[in-house]
């Protein structure tokens, strides 16, 4: 366990290499007492400081949520971070790739939520009972820090958010079977790759109950309005300058976006 003082100064790191576009030693590294606790606690911080300095939490994104994430990280939960609103776009946007260090892509589902939700106990039935509506979103993941790296490194690194995307056609959650949600996710005309929402945790909305249990633990939880991110169905790809990303949803309309 690290002192409050160490988890303040793995915060300030972070901030630093973000600022910078240098990537920090792994915080795993030059403090191997580190557990999952002062991770979380070390993204507290660093969001503190971004949001003293103008930012603000516009929800939460979930990452870790496929079986196979999770076993090549030797992690058994999913991990979370946060969203800010300086880090959101829309479909269509120009976005500036020296913006991050080492940008990867993938592709979502957004939960967008019509009322507070928060407590133990909370399950998928509740999740779709709050959320208002749920939107199509790319999610562009970046690192801080060197690799490789070890999953307390990526949870204080806010779970390796980058920014997020929303696009296509918002539906109301219970007009649409969600595990069934597909997408295309194609770069510079190329298919990359395809998969189908249930390969979150069996249900998009799995994630967002597991997050709103784990925020409880520390009195929190989704407030009205929040943006929630559920976690990707596609394996992450790379992107650079000059790259054009084109995510076909279907039914649900598309998000198309460039990296200049």
């Amino acid at each position: 366990m690290l002192t409050e003082e160490q988890r303040r100064a793995a915060a300030d790191a972070i901030l630093a290499a973000e600022k910078s576009r240098v990537p920090m030693i792994q915080p795993s590294k030059q403090w191997p007492e580190m557990e999952l606790e002062d991770a979380y606690r070390i993204q507290d911080h660093w969001a503190q400081a971004r949001i003293a300095a103008g930012a603000k939490v516009v929800g939460h994104k979930i990452g870790l949520t496929s079986r196979a994430m999770q076993l090549a990280s030797k992690m058994t939960e999913p991990d979370y971070g946060r969203i800010l609103d300086d880090a959101l776009f829309n479909d269509g946007a120009q976005i500036p790739a020296g913006t991050f260090i080492k940008p990867r892509l993938e592709v979502e589902l957004a939960f967008v939520m019509g009322e507070d939700l928060m407590g133990t106990g909370t399950r998928v039935h509740d999740v779709l009972r709050a959320t208002e509506f749920v939107v199509p979103a790319l999610e562009i993941i970046d690192y801080r820090t060197e690799v490789p790296r070890a999953i307390t490194d990526t949870i204080a690194d806010n779970a390796a958010f980058g920014a997020i995307v929303l696009g296509g056609r918002p539906v109301r959650p219970m007009d649409v079977d969600l595990r069934r949600v597909g997408a295309i996710l194609s770069r510079n005309g190329i298919i990359e790759d395809t998969g189908l929402a249930a390969a979150i945790m069996g249900h998009p909305a799995a994630g967002v109950a597991w997050l709103v249990n784990k925020l409880a633990a520390v009195g929190a939880g989704l407030k009205k309005g929040h943006i929630v991110l559920g976690g990707s169905f596609t394996r992450p790809v790379d992107i650079k300058q000059g790259d054009v990303i084109q995510a076909d949803y279907g039914d649900l309309g598309a998000i198309g976006v460039s990296f200049v």
